[in-house]
């Protein structure tokens, strides 16, 4: 009965994980721009919330960012390490558990946002709060009486956890960190994916083989930054014991397999002949989002990932010690974009895929028609 119940935790610990990525990964999917939309892309005061042109604030991650990726986690995990050994940990925990709050009421505010809209497709009026200074817009906020009963919601779960520390409220906290963050991070090459995902898998190993500084700061890290499932949900002694997955092992390789599935619609769109400053082409049927396309790769990179994520999980059951999830992942996300690409030859296309950051696309002046080039950029609207 114990084991069986070992292995449903297991399981859940892998849905948990799946869940945020697959669908992160199509939130990260941007509205196609068409000439027939411009006038409504520019609607600034748009009246109801599903044709609002509103666009998420995407965090842009070049080459260099990755590479500096580890030198950020081992200062950012070595300084936590100090903190708990030095400081009173029940104070640390006390602030830590005050911002993960406030970040907290904002993701499952968001997640429950889309969750409604996407499945029941409601249509709520706007509200809008603008402030300007001198002709130039400081603050423009926009939402409706659903964001309001959402953001209520999550008031109220994060309380409860706040006081109760309620392992499932901690897991709908966690996922929804990983969803938003999966959405809106994003990678500009699978280059840049590759580098990060190799940092990583040595700063994982390095840190949970040759220090104790990962498992310490683990145990003593009392907020919802990993998911966790009962290995017994009705133990004999009452005391729930938990296996566990954290957020980094859903995040990093999940904005990895958000770029893959990016990479799968340009395709798509480069067949179809897809430009942005002419008419949608005639098979996407009107669709600026939610059409199908193939996804090849999004497709091998979430098999590796679940792959990876399996061997994981039975190393660690069989020799009963921690094991550093990336050490798995990594490795296997990489090797099924690569084997995917010389599979279907097109690993030229592959490495030479780049998205341009909104920054850029504002620099870009069009000054003259240049050849076309492999660069990409869809702009978010939800």
């Amino acid at each position: 009965m114990a084991e069986a119940g070992l292995f449903a935790a297991y399981a859940a610990i892998g849905a948990m994980a799946v869940a945020p990525i697959y669908f992160g990964s199509f939130s990260s999917l941007d509205r196609l721009k068409s000439m027939h939309k411009k006038k409504r892309e520019h609607d600034e005061f748009g009246e109801f919330s599903d044709s609002e042109d509103e666009e998420d604030e995407t965090e842009a991650v070049s080459s260099e960012d990755a590479y500096m990726f580890p030198v950020y986690g081992s200062v950012a995990l070595f300084s936590m390490y100090l903190v708990f050994k030095y400081l009173n940990t029940e104070w640390v925990n006390f602030l830590l558990s005050a911002y993960f709050a406030v970040l907290g009421v904002a993701a499952l505010a968001q997640v429950g946002v889309r969750i409604v809209k996407g499945t029941t497709g409601l249509k709520l009026p706007l509200y809008h709060v603008h402030l300007v200074h001198r002709h130039k817009t400081m603050l423009h906020l926009r939402f409706s009486n659903l964001h309001l009963a959402m953001l209520g919601v999550s008031m109220v779960l994060t309380g409860v956890y706040l006081f109760a520390k309620n392992w499932v409220i901690s897991n709908l906290l966690g996922l929804a960190f990983s969803f938003s963050a999966i959405t809106l991070i994003r990678l500009d090459s699978f280059k840049s994916g590759m580098i990060m995902l190799a940092g990583l898998f040595a700063y994982d190993i390095f840190w949970v083989f040759g220090t104790e500084v990962m498992v310490s700061v683990a145990k003593n890290f009392d907020a919802p930054i990993k998911v966790v499932f009962p290995k017994d949900v009705f133990p004999a002694d009452g005391k729930l014991q938990f296996t566990m997955l954290g957020l980094g092992d859903i995040v990093v390789p999940g904005i990895f397999l958000a770029l893959a599935l990016r990479f799968d619609r340009h395709q798509y769109l480069a067949k179809l002949g897809y430009d942005k400053e002419k008419a949608l082409p005639k098979a996407l049927n009107g669709k600026h989002r939610g059409f199908g396309f193939p996804v090849p790769y999004f497709t091998s990179c979430m098999g590796a990932y679940v792959a990876g994520l399996a061997t994981t999980i039975s190393v660690m059951h069989v020799f009963k010690a921690a094991q550093p999830a990336l050490l798995y992942l990594s490795p296997a996300c990489i090797l099924a974009v690569v084997a995917t690409a010389f599979a279907r030859g097109e690993v030229k296309q592959v490495f030479a895929y780049t998205e341009e950051s909104k920054d850029e696309e504002k620099d870009v002046k069009p000054t003259k028609t240049v050849a076309p080039t492999h660069r990409y950029n869809l702009r978010k609207s939800v």
